[in-house]
């Protein structure tokens, strides 16, 4: 598992409250919470599936609470987001 992945994701979400983590398969599952400037509830679920700091590795799967289907770009938002958040997490622990 990516640590930097791992950090990023928490640090995206921080908005979702953490229901269940496990760092062995790497699996984050939140409960439903409210992004900020948003009005609509989510909850998501993430599987970090391999080291590499890349697409590949991270999985994001959103849902809302009303059971409508989350957008494939919102997915693509969140999921770039945490990879962004990532590099630069490994970029600031190059530079200590």
């Amino acid at each position: 598992m990516n640590r930097y992945l791992w950090n990023a994701t928490l640090d995206v979400l921080e908005f979702l409250p953490v229901q269940s983590v496990d760092p062995f398969t790497g699996v984050i599952v939140t409960g439903y919470g409210t992004p900020p400037g948003s009005g609509r509830s989510y909850r998501a679920t993430v599987h970090i599936k391999d080291p590499a700091l890349d697409a590949r590795s991270l999985n994001v799967s959103l849902q809302t609470k009303g059971g409508r289907p989350v957008s494939a770009s919102t997915t693509r938002a969140v999921e770039d987001a945490i990879l962004s958040r990532a590099r630069q997490l490994r970029i600031a622990d190059k530079n200590l």
